[in-house]
């Protein structure tokens, strides 16, 4: 389906799944709503985590549009789910925002590393996570964020077990896609990072390394929850992990 049908669905009520593997070819967001009155800061705090905040949008206070990523785009409505944080502390994850949506509010999509996948694959990458109701993992690390205003925590990060004679093709491929994420952050050992490959979070996704394949570490756009967290807004709501904003932007493409 397009991204236009698929938010659609999503719009309508149908059952949530992520979003890995849906309308390969364009771009995923993150999304991230906050008050205006903090709306600032948080954009600082991406521009100061590049690799893992790549601002694609910025939406006007209470208004639910970002026109500059799909003709009628409703950040409220169009995602499978969503998380809500009261305090710095998940509340709750429903299907729609509508209820929850104040004047205020502002939105940010930010770039998100499904969109790379579909080049991987079409490059011959195996992605064992690659498939429709799967996704990719996340895992907090110990690297911490370079905090502005009262957003700080720390980095979460998406891994992906890639076969060792694909690595090389596989960083060359991601780093065409700086919207996305970009190149790997690391390669190899998880504990050089902090990261437990036992605590996924949410414990959503493939956490196994197989024989001759090696964990592959990419920025991650979760890392505007550990923010969030850490700010102990009053309001504010993200996507749920693996459930993003599907775009009318054609992803990147890597040049084979």
């Amino acid at each position: 389906m397009t991204p236009t049908q698929l938010r659609a669905r999503f719009r309508a009520g149908a059952e949530p799944v992520p979003t890995g593997s849906m309308a390969p070819g364009f771009a995923q967001a993150n999304l991230a709503i906050v008050p205006g009155n903090v709306a600032d800061d948080l954009e600082a705090f991406m521009a100061a985590n590049r690799a893992a905040c790549p601002l694609l949008a910025r939406s006007r206070p209470g208004d639910p549009a970002l026109a500059e990523l799909g003709e009628g785009i409703d950040v409220r409505v169009d995602l499978p789910r969503y998380r809500v944080f009261r305090d710095g502390v998940p509340a709750q994850m429903p299907t729609d925002i509508v209820d929850l949506w104040r004047d205020d509010l502002v939105a940010f999509a930010v770039g998100c590393s499904l969109t790379f996948e579909a080049d991987l694959v079409a490059a011959g990458v195996a992605l064992r996570c690659h498939a429709p109701g799967k996704t990719c993992s996340a895992f907090d690390t110990a690297i911490p964020n370079t905090a502005v205003g009262p957003f700080g925590g720390n980095l979460v990060v998406s891994m992906r077990a890639i076969a060792d004679d694909q690595l090389d093709l596989v960083c060359r491929i991601t780093r065409a896609h700086p919207q996305s994420h970009g190149a790997p952050i690391h390669v190899g050992d998880p504990a050089a990072i902090g990261v437990d490959l036992d605590k996924p979070i949410d414990g959503i996704g493939l956490t196994d390394i197989g024989p001759g394949e090696t964990a592959v570490f990419w920025a991650c756009g979760v890392t505007l929850e550990r923010a969030i967290a850490s700010a102990r807004l009053d309001l504010a709501i993200t996507h749920a992990p693996g459930h993003m904003l599907v775009t009318d932007r054609r992803a990147r493409r890597w040049e084979h």
